[in-house]
């Protein structure tokens, strides 16, 4: 499970050293693609084979299906780290998330998130207040 947050540097050639906690899981291989507010997601290859099978069942008569699987698949890119546990983020994936030097990387349970660290404290700070104010049952049985 993929839990914290890290402030990591993407070098200059397009590369991020994982966070120590992270690296087992993702030591084999990894996906990166697009992410929902402008960030990449990051899984496990398994994580990602058992979510592409999710993907693969929805109907191919749905439009908002197949909207969502061509831009959550078509933007995605299986990776090896290096022996440095270096991941490269292809210039496409950096492009989207709008990825400077400083990074946000976050572990969001079943995946990892990169931001770059001004997106995210803006995210972050736009979502505490309603975090906080949260009043009802948003996750069915948690509270």
């Amino acid at each position: 499970m993929f839990l914290g947050s890290y402030e990591p540097k993407l070098d200059e050639k397009g590369r991020v050293i994982l966070p120590a906690k992270f690296r087992e899981e993702l030591s084999s291989g990894l996906v990166l693609t697009r992410g929902q507010e402008h960030c990449i997601y990051v899984f496990s290859a398994r994580e990602f084979e058992s979510m592409s099978d999710k993907i693969r069942q929805a109907p191919v008569t749905s439009k908002q299906a197949r909207d969502y699987m061509r831009v959550f698949l078509s933007g995605a890119s299986a990776e090896t780290p290096d022996k440095q546990h270096r991941v490269t983020i292809p210039a496409t994936l950096r492009a989207y998330a709008g990825l400077d030097r400083d990074l946000t990387v976050i572990g969001t349970g079943s995946r990892v998130e990169i931001w770059d660290a001004t997106a995210w404290q803006t995210y972050l700070a736009e979502q505490e207040a309603a975090f906080a104010d949260t009043a009802e049952e948003v996750i069915p049985g948690l509270f």
